[in-house]
């Protein structure tokens, strides 16, 4: 797996960020939470992002709010105003493919002015990656070359390819290497946790000054006026009760505005289904097509281990 074939779907929109913009704090409600429980990054974003700002949306803002009565209060909680945030570049999903989207933004950001938030709902970062995985490593050369193969310790070298023809539970027998198919030669490759890469691709993404904000889902599209263009995304109302009411914990979500909204969500992700649909951008395409897998983890005696050995059956 290679991060090119996750590349996340672009969507553009046309938000210039006036110079007020760049004043106002990111809301506490956004507050900077470190996403691994004692983990220290080599470098903190100031909670004073200098090109993000928070407003109170009105009834007239991205999504529909109800208009407050004489007292000024909101008769239904779900309908209130959102707060809002505004930031240059929005990424929805913290994967592979978020992370190395930021990370390489910012690396061609030579002013050091471009600011770029990317939320995922997992509570902390990598906490949904869960694959194993035989690694290409050209994409992770082309982004952190040099760096990356002294910094990750999460991969093993590929010592070995082996492709055995199973007959029945105990007998099997094992084709000759130069009858495998070039795909299947993973010289140069490694065995990594896709997990444990994730969580590296993102101390480098806040190391080069990215907004990361786990445990906040995208949960709906925010549209320009005419419904042209994306323009970000709000966040999840949290405190609703079973039977859909707002309980006393009830907090409205967050509004995040963006000149370009990136939705990196993975596979047939809500988000970027619903633009997909909305803006007909399979239209006159071939239908898309996906592959299911079934993963084990086995734990085995050392004795029987071999580091580095990738069996194709």
């Amino acid at each position: 797996m290679t991060l090119p074939s996750l590349a996340p779907r672009f969507i553009s929109r046309r938000l210039p960020l006036s110079s007020v913009s760049r004043k106002y704090p990111i809301s506490s409600r956004l507050g900077r939470r470190r996403w691994r429980s004692g983990a220290a990054t080599s470098a903190i974003s100031p909670l004073t992002s200098p090109v993000s700002r928070v407003t109170q949306c009105s009834a007239r803002s991205l999504s529909s709010s109800a208009d407050p009565d004489e007292d000024g209060d909101i008769e239904n909680p779900l309908a209130a105003p959102r707060e809002a945030m505004e930031t240059d570049v929005l990424i929805v999903g913290a994967g592979p493919a978020g992370l190395a989207a930021a990370i390489r933004l910012k690396q061609l950001d030579k002013s050091g002015e471009l600011s770029i938030l990317v939320v995922d709902k997992s509570s902390e970062i990598g906490g949904h990656v869960l694959s194993g995985n035989v690694f290409e490593p050209r994409s992770m050369d082309e982004l952190l070359p040099e760096r990356w193969r002294t910094e990750f310790d999460g991969k093993t070298d590929v010592t070995s390819d082996s492709f055995l023809m199973l007959l029945d539970e105990e007998r099997s027998f094992r084709l000759p290497d130069m009858a495998l198919p070039s795909a299947l030669h993973n010289d140069g490759n490694f065995v990594i946790s896709l997990g444990k890469l994730v969580r590296y691709l993102g101390d480098v993404a806040e190391e080069l000054g990215v907004e990361v904000y786990p445990g906040f889902a995208a949960s709906e599209v925010l549209y320009d006026e005419d419904g042209g263009g994306v323009r970000g995304v709000a966040t999840r109302d949290v405190g609703i009760g079973k039977d859909g009411q707002p309980k006393a914990t009830f907090e409205r979500g967050m509004e995040l505005r963006a000149r370009q909204t990136i939705f990196a969500e993975g596979a047939r992700g809500s988000c970027a289904e619903e633009c997909v649909e909305k803006f007909g951008l399979r239209d006159g395409r071939d239908v898309q097509t996906y592959g299911l897998g079934v993963k084990e983890v086995w734990e085995v005696p050392e004795s029987v281990a071999d580091p580095g050995c990738v069996l194709h059956s």
